[in-house]
């Protein structure tokens, strides 16, 4: 069996398929795992010795759709909403 050309023309079976998670075509069915992001685990994977993944996937590059509000609350120094006459009276 050569290592080349002949051995090419066997690969005909997917081993990787679209991720629930990042949407990547990176989770391998075999092995139930996702080689982008590592779902099903309950922590992304990332890990240090790539700085530029890092970047492409820290927070900031998506919508921080809960950070937004965060950001606009600690601008008004986290203050509670008034309470209205009624339910002062109903106290």
């Amino acid at each position: 069996m050569t290592k080349g050309t002949s051995s090419f023309g066997k690969r005909r079976n997917k081993t990787h398929t679209l991720c629930r998670r990042c949407g990547r075509s990176s989770y391998h069915i075999q092995k139930s795992a996702c080689a982008q992001c590592g779902y099903p685990r309950a922590k992304l994977r990332h890990y240090n010795w790539s700085i530029k993944a890092q970047r492409r996937k820290t927070t900031g590059t998506g919508r921080i759709r809960y950070l937004k509000i965060v950001r606009r609350r600690f601008k008004n120094g986290f203050t509670e909403p008034k309470l209205g006459r009624k339910s002062l009276k109903a106290r």
